[in-house]
């Protein structure tokens, strides 16, 4: 705020109201408010802000006008993922999740609950079912929240402080793991072998009696399905740790379940079940775990089930083992604190499910894969180009090589968009020794021609 400056969109801007606030608390000037925050962090200067606009009109011409910069995945063919995914959104998603009751829907209380514990209750349910789990929480914000969330459930389960994650791994995932659990676990990456699936034997070197347990995703950051996840397991469990396993919910149809290779607790990002990408706002994490008391107590979200009323005979929906989230007794000295949740993007993630059902995720499943093998078939006849490099199982993102063209990705995806085209995310800051490579997404929203185009594409610019 800029001294004695009254200002129409800050309350108690005025300058009297303010001066009577300052002899309130004894202080003489707003300055005295900050003096503990280093001069290296305050500005010094005004902000780079347009005047006060005089109508809402006027206000909606200007962000118009910034916003018609912008472009999408309407305008352009897509081929990004890497976390955030283009799939189709079914209409009844939007259409429920845009009323009123829902769109508000932070977490609900009995008193103004308006559906909300049922509509969360039944999205926890089916997602339980999909990942044949027990125990599914109301949505983190994100998948890597939902990650660094299993890791210290994991921690308190074990005592232990040792996470092994894979070299292949998304490295803002990993930030957000170190800087949400550095206070009681580190991190020790395992080496992964040519295929990009874990290296077993360095597994095996780095497990010990410290492993908190094996965090490994299926299908991988970088596409690739884990054939070895029950040795893995296996590995870990003999150790006394966890098998913590990420997964995409969507790949679910046509994939084998987490739990029936050994893993303990699952996490995943609910985005691909009809959640538009909205910029990368649209993501909204889960975590699932056996309905054991062990696992059950050390979720630190809220947990909706049955529950009997008053009424005998009655029953309704509501919080399970309250006492154990920061929202109970415990408070600071709950599991973790638990703040805002992505409740909304939870109900649509139920209307999706329910709307597809085993049958229709099967279905989508199906043609993902196809879809993906069609383009890597297409982007293996430009010359110089090998797709899927690593020649190993995957779904529906694959690792391509550009390394025999002489060309950049950078330089790549740069001529692709001025043809409308969203290349695949470029590796080569992440992961030098693949060169210049890119992670290309193929889901059930390309059609032939879509991945006929980007051939075509790709051959003119590597000519």
């Amino acid at each position: 705020m800029r001294g004695f400056e009254s200002h129409p969109y800050i309350p108690n801007s005025v300058p009297d109201v303010q001066a009577e606030m300052l002899k309130e608390i004894g202080m003489g000037s707003l300055e005295e408010l900050h003096k503990n925050v280093p001069e290296l962090l305050k500005l010094k200067e005004e902000m780079n802000l347009p005047e006060a606009f005089g109508s809402e009109y006027e206000l909606r011409r200007h962000v118009e006008r910034l916003l018609s910069k912008d472009t999408d995945c309407k305008k352009n063919l897509n081929f990004l993922g890497a976390g955030c995914w283009q799939h189709y959104v079914p209409a009844i998603c939007d259409e429920i999740n845009g009323k009123g009751e829902f769109l508000t829907a932070y977490g609900g209380e009995p008193y103004n609950d308006e559906g909300r514990f049922q509509a969360l209750f039944e999205y926890e349910s089916m997602v339980a079912e999909l990942v044949d789990m027990d125990v599914v929480n109301v949505p983190t914000m994100d998948w890597a929240q939902a990650a660094a969330t299993t890791a210290r459930m994991a921690q308190r389960i074990t005592g232990r402080s040792t996470l092994l994650v894979p070299e292949y791994m998304d490295a803002e995932k990993k930030k957000v793991i170190e800087n949400y659990a550095e206070c009681c676990l580190k991190m020790v990456s395992v080496k992964c072998d040519c295929m990009g699936h874990l290296d077993l034997e360095d597994l095996k070197s780095k497990i010990n009696e410290d492993t908190i347990g094996v965090y490994f995703e299926n299908p991988g950051y970088l596409g690739v399905i884990e054939p070895n996840g029950q040795k893995i397991s296996d590995m870990v469990h003999e150790a006394g740790g966890l098998s913590l396993v990420g997964v995409d919910p969507i790949s679910l149809g046509v994939l084998a379940t987490p739990p029936s290779y050994g893993a303990d607790i699952v996490c995943g990002d609910l985005q691909p079940l009809g959640i538009h990408m909205y910029y990368g706002g649209g993501q909204s994490g889960f975590m699932a775990t056996r309905d054991e008391e062990k696992f059950v107590m050390e979720f630190p979200s809220r947990l909706f089930g049955l529950a009997p009323t008053s009424k005998p005979g009655e029953y309704g929906f509501g919080d399970v083992a309250y006492d154990r989230t920061s929202f109970g007794h415990h408070r600071e000295h709950g599991k973790e604190y638990v703040g805002t949740q992505s409740a909304l993007w939870g109900i649509t993630a139920g209307v999706y499910l329910a709307t597809m059902g085993p049958q229709g995720m099967a279905e989508v499943g199906r043609k993902i894969m196809a879809n993906a093998q069609y383009a890597v078939k297409k982007l293996n006849e430009v010359p110089g180009v090998k797709a899927n490099a690593f020649g190993s199982a995957f779904f529906k993102e694959f690792v391509v090589d550009f390394n025999g063209t002489g060309k950049t990705v950078a330089d790549i995806n740069k001529a692709l968009l001025e043809k409308g085209i969203f290349g695949g995310k470029d590796l080569s800051a992440e992961f030098a020794n693949l060169g210049q490579s890119a992670l290309y997404c193929v889901t059930e929203i390309h059609t032939k021609e879509d991945i006929d185009t980007l051939a075509a594409a790709l051959k003119e610019v590597l000519q």
